[in-house]
């Protein structure tokens, strides 16, 4: 297993969940939290085995891809 630390830019977003086929795409089952109060990146950091994963963000309940990493 290796920790993966995901993080993303998302200014003025209330909520930010993580999904992917390593949680079977469920949109709140990982909710992100503020890499610090008052900033607008939002991490998680999960354990994973080594392997090729895809993933979205859900923001406020918007599906969007990674930014800068649009394929993974």
């Amino acid at each position: 297993m290796a920790k993966v630390r995901f993080a993303v830019e998302c200014p003025g977003a209330k909520k930010v969940f993580l999904a992917g086929d390593f949680n079977g795409w469920d949109p709140q089952a990982r909710r992100m939290k503020r890499e610090r109060r008052g900033s607008d990146v939002f991490v998680a950091v999960l354990d994973l085995p080594p392997a090729r994963y895809e993933y979205k963000y859900v923001v406020d309940g918007e599906w969007v891809c990674c930014p800068v990493a649009p394929r993974v």
